[in-house]
């Protein structure tokens, strides 16, 4: 037995191999990070107690690279920053290895951006933060790949002065900013997002937004842009979402359009578009939002039943002189339009009271059972009920007068 023993330990001496696999593993060391940083962070209320960098995610406040004997901060979100927040210059400069810095909920004062760390970023996102920001400021940030700016005004000329020299960007929102200017006359090909919606922009859309063969994304909604459609946005053969609702938009809806294979989103509502709605929408696939409500368009709906019910939304009302040919479409469904006669005009303008998407055509309804019998019967009543007592009382007074007629003969 100890001779047995003693061959065990012996073997597991000389045998490496098996020494490896019964040991316990060690984590690897990943370092500490920047004691530098680790001040900065202190700086920013982040407790430090515990390492920042340890079990990174996407919901915590840091992200780290590996570097040795230090790590340091590649990524950093400040969200819901109390009042007293101060984002001081010194803090920052050492946190000039970010790449991605992210602001939520922080209306902290400007701050001034160190030219490494503004070199640095790639990803800057600041939603309902910072209680002002300048163009000049955003356009110094000049290797980002992603901008993000929501809800916190922007004091510039217009956009160009913010995305000159961003030759990286890809993805772009500038919304709800009160931005002015006009749409940029120059934009970088590798865009895949483009988002300037609830802003003062003028102007109409220029022929480099056309160009955009990699865009997925257009959202110029509620702005004051004007002019047509340009033919060429059927160029954007990448595009899947455009909506340029609440503009002043003219002329008619571009046949271009029917080249966009992937399109899933077509908002065009609110705008002064007119002409008739374009058969060929029907044939678009991938489909599954329109909205091209409150216009001026007119003539028959050129869509079926079945088209109708694929989407996820459809809506056109609003359209005073549009109609709908109801023994295509069921009167059932709430459009917001009226159904046309045999010379394709609306029957009776939609109801004024009634919304857009809410409106019912009572006139035509197709319903055969009680329900609708008694909404008839119902609307006729009164009619046959006062014609009913006339007749009564008529019958009265004539009864009365014979009466008396042959009471006087028979005297």
């Amino acid at each position: 037995m100890r001779s047995l023993a003693f061959l065990l330990i012996f073997h597991l001496l000389v045998s490496p191999t098996i020494v490896k696999s019964l040991s316990l593993p060690h984590p690897p060391s990943n370092g500490t990070l920047d004691p530098k940083q680790a001040m900065a962070l202190e700086s920013l209320n982040i407790p430090t107690s515990k390492d920042p960098c340890a079990q990174p995610s996407f919901h915590n406040a840091t992200l780290c690279d590996a570097a040795k004997p230090f790590r340091h901060l590649i990524s950093l979100r400040l969200a819901n920053c109390s009042s007293y927040l101060s984002l001081s210059f010194t803090a920052l400069k050492s946190l000039s290895t970010l790449q991605s810095l992210s602001l939520l909920n922080c209306p902290v004062a400007p701050i001034r951006l160190p030219v490494d760390l503004a070199l640095s970023l790639t990803s800057f996102t600041c939603v309902n933060s910072l209680r002002k920001l300048s163009g000049v400021w955003l356009s110094n940030l000049l290797n980002l790949t992603d901008l993000a700016v929501s809800d916190v005004n922007v004091k510039a000329s217009g956009p160009f002065v913010i995305l000159a020299r961003m030759t990286k960007l890809k993805t772009l929102t500038i919304s709800n900013a009160n931005l002015t200017g006009s749409l940029p006359g120059h934009l970088h090909s590798n865009l895949t997002h483009i988002d300037f919606s609830n802003n003062r922009l003028k102007g109409s859309i220029p022929p480099s937004i056309t160009m955009l063969d990699s865009l997925q994304v257009l959202n110029l909604s509620s702005n004051s842009l004007a002019g047509e459609m340009p033919p060429s946005i059927g160029d954007l053969i990448s595009l899947k979402n455009l909506s340029l609702a609440s503009n002043s938009f003219s002329g008619s809806i571009p046949d271009s359009i029917s080249a966009l294979p992937s399109l899933i989103h077509l908002d065009l509502s609110s705008n002064q578009l007119n002409g008739t709605i374009p058969k060929f929408i029907s044939h678009m696939k991938s489909l599954k939002h329109l909205n091209l409500a409150n216009n001026n368009l007119h003539g028959v709906v050129p869509f079926n039943l079945s088209f109708i019910k694929r989407l996820e939304v459809f809506k056109v009302g609003g359209n005073s002189n549009l109609c709908y040919n109801h023994s295509v479409v069921s009167s059932k469904l709430k459009l917001g339009i009226s159904p046309c006669d045999k010379f394709g005009m609306p029957v009776t303008p939609p109801s004024k009271d009634s919304s857009a998407d809410d409106s019912s055509d009572d006139d035509y309804d197709e319903g055969d059972g009680e329900g609708s019998r008694h909404k008839k019967e119902h609307h006729h009543g009164p009619n046959k009920f006062v014609l009913g007592v006339a007749i009564a009382l008529s019958s009265i007074v004539f009864l009365i007068v014979f009466l008396i007629l042959c009471s006087k003969c028979c005297r």
